[in-house]
């Protein structure tokens, strides 16, 4: 029999006592969250691959805020979604010793397809977002412990804050892969050319929320916490290595331009917008790396454009809001008018893949292809879907409890903003009628609106679910209607959940409608090495000379360095490894080489470090360091410098 882990949680829920004291505190912190290589990648299916080292470090960002009634942690991961598991087990790590409590704990992410799969709530999901199945116990233990240490520290370290949002369109980075489902919709002005603008394909907003430190002589940067739609798929599925795709290059170039313009860094996090229809508009061809760099340094450039135009915003007295509400769908399908499917099914469009990563062949046959809705036989719930092996054998098969049961809808107040947190992949039409329907019920309220003058939808927060469009994208069965698992009033359903937890959040400051006690019972398959040390495992050593490749469309100009050490479980991969060293006189004195006023290491976006496999003899394993836009100044010259675990280093040879 294959093992389960069977685990309850008892949320703490209610509203902690008062702090004490005028005004807003903040604290911010940051924590790598990077794996060693083994672990199956999720977002591409089984079209994955599992990691083989970094390109761009996995983080997880937290931003931490109380107005002395309200306490609020969000946080921004580098994986594919939130999780109820990760949400409930860090609230239950933090309630002793914070004010943090499971309403207030928000977790989002930036949908990276490179990141880590087998956290997540459900066997659904840790079986098929990635390319192997199965819940992994320690990852899970490790993100927690991670992320919950980063919200205990932003806890410990909040002092005297300011806070300021706002919104600024950005143009030109991202396009919808789904533009015939999107026209059918009829709140599109006209479907017989491109929409106007204002109505476009797209989600054009980029927010961000700023806070800074208020309690010395001057503010000083603390954070800067984005939210904009686009999919984390800059970079292709053939990738072996986990990065933060776009992400990283995003938040990158918002931290080192705060970091110009202020004098300080902040902790910069960010997450998902409305995007499931919204891909990076990448040149033909030009998937990888140098295009993902392209397009999120474009929109990290705007975000700092946004975040300065803030300063003359930032206010100490602000008011907070916490709501979750969780939907079982086993005690209650019905809101009002709308009812969902008594179980979801999986269509025929899913499987085909989204189109700018399909599955070869099922992609060009019908009722896979893209826009081929069933439109004989008796009407089911399931509307115009074709459901995979039917609505009799796909249950044989993928059991209808392996899929989202609870669904969490959680609303915060951030001053004059209101955030929705859905755990579903959103088309842009369907945040939009989301965000409307919030809006009506806030305007229908007693309180009105309340002071809060903009809604914010966001996806995958807090669990991953699938996706979400509206019933006319739903009725053309594109990749993301395919994907809606509980058929084409999903969008209907979420809003109207939507609007009374804004409503209820608003009102009272303080609302959750959750249960007492909160259960899994996930299939395990364990992927994460434990750490070990090996017994007189020989020092590492070079394997060969450092060797320069010229850049190509597609790969930056770099330099390599390959050596021979032991095995990856020696090493803390979440840590840095490795960072070069430069000299001026041939090689007599090193020093740390600089770039853009960085040390050169691989906590940036430059310095990549993989595994490449076994080596001889048994027990030793091959490893490869690349350095992307090296420095070719003349009369210059560089060295790796490598951790090669138990606090040991090797030195590459010198190269220039």
């Amino acid at each position: 029999m294959s093992e389960r882990a069977r685990f309850s949680v008892r949320p703490a829920l209610e509203r902690p006592a008062p702090r004490g004291g005028p005004g807003l505190i903040a604290g911010a912190a940051e924590v790598d969250i990077t794996p060693p290589p083994g672990l199956p990648k999720a977002g591409y299916s089984a079209n994955a691959h599992d990691g083989n080292g970094f390109h761009t470090r996995l983080r997880a960002r937290v931003l931490y805020l109380d107005d002395g009634t309200t306490p609020l942690a969000l946080v921004a991961c580098d994986l594919l979604g939130g999780s109820s598991v990760l949400q409930h087990r860090v609230a239950e790590a933090v309630a002793a010793t914070t004010r943090v409590r499971l309403p207030g704990l928000f977790i989002g992410a930036t949908h990276t397809h490179a990141g880590p799969g087998q956290f997540l709530g459900t066997d659904f999901y840790n079986r098929f977002a990635s390319n192997r199945s199965g819940f992994d116990p320690g990852w899970v233990d490790f993100l927690v412990e991670r992320i919950s240490g980063a919200v205990t520290e932003a806890v410990t370290g909040a002092g005297p804050a300011s806070l300021a949002i706002g919104t600024a369109d950005v143009w030109g980075s991202t396009r919808n892969r789904s533009h015939p489902a999107h026209v059918e919709n009829e709140t599109v002005a006209d479907k017989r050319t491109e929409p106007q603008r204002k109505w476009s394909a797209v989600n054009p907003e980029l927010h961000v929320i700023r806070a800074d430190r208020v309690d010395g002589d001057a503010p000083r940067p603390l954070a800067a916490f984005a939210v904009f739609s686009i999919h984390g798929t800059g970079v292709p599925q053939r990738t072996h290595s986990y990065n933060a795709d776009v992400w990283a290059y995003l938040t990158g170039e918002l931290d080192r331009r705060i970091e110009a313009s202020a004098g300080a860094r902040a902790v910069v996090g960010a997450v998902e917008g409305t995007h499931a229809d919204v891909a990076p508009a990448l040149r033909p061809g030009m998937a990888g790396h140098v295009e993902a760099r392209r397009i999120g340094r474009t929109i990290g450039a705007a975000a700092h454009e946004l975040w300065a135009s803030l300063a003359q915003d930032l206010r100490t007295d602000v008011e907070l809001g916490a709501g979750l509400r969780e939907v079982d769908l086993d005690r209650s399908r019905r809101i009002g008018e709308i009812e969902l499917p008594r179980r979801g099914a999986v269509g025929a469009a899913l499987v085909a893949g989204a189109t700018e990563n399909t599955t070869p062949v099922l992609d060009k046959l019908p009722p896979f292809t893209p826009g081929h809705p069933r439109r004989w036989g008796r009407p089911g719930p399931q509307g115009a879907k074709w459901v995979i092996g039917s609505r009799w054998l796909q249950p044989l098969v993928v059991p209808p409890r392996s899929m989202p049961r609870i669904i969490p809808v959680q609303v915060l107040r951030l001053a004059d903003t209101a955030l929705i947190g859905l755990p579903f992949e959103i088309t842009v039409e369907s945040g939009r009628r989301i965000a409307a329907a919030a809006w009506a019920a806030l305007d229908e309220s007693a309180a009105g609106r309340g002071g809060v003058d903009r809604v914010v939808v966001s996806s995958v927060a807090n669990e991953y679910c699938g996706y979400v469009a509206t019933a006319e994208e739903y009725g053309q069965q594109w990749y993301e209607g395919g994907h809606t698992l509980y058929g084409p009033r999903t969008q209907a359903f979420l809003a109207a959940h939507a609007a009374e937890v804004a409503h209820h959040t608003l009102a009272h400051g303080w609302f959750h409608d959750v249960a007492a006690s909160r259960s899994w019972d996930l299939k395990v398959r364990r992927f994460l090495p434990s750490p070990v040390a090996p017994p007189e495992v020989p020092p590492a050593q070079p394997d060969g000379k450092p060797t320069f490749t010229d850049p190509a469309p597609t790969v930056d100009g770099h330099w390599s360095f390959e050596w021979i050490g032991g095995p990856p479980t020696t090493l803390c991969w979440h840590r840095t490894m490795v960072s070069v060293e430069a000299s001026d006189d041939d090689g007599t004195t090193w020093r740390p080489a600089i770039a853009d006023g960085r040390p050169v290491d691989d906590q940036g976006w430059d310095v990549e470090v993989t595994h490449l496999g076994d080596a001889s003899p048994p027990g030793r394993h091959r490893y490869r360091a690349r350095w992307f836009n090296p420095d070719l100044r003349a009369g210059r010259v560089h060295r790796f410098i490598v951790a090669t675990g138990g606090g040991a280093s090797l030195s590459s040879p010198a190269f220039d």
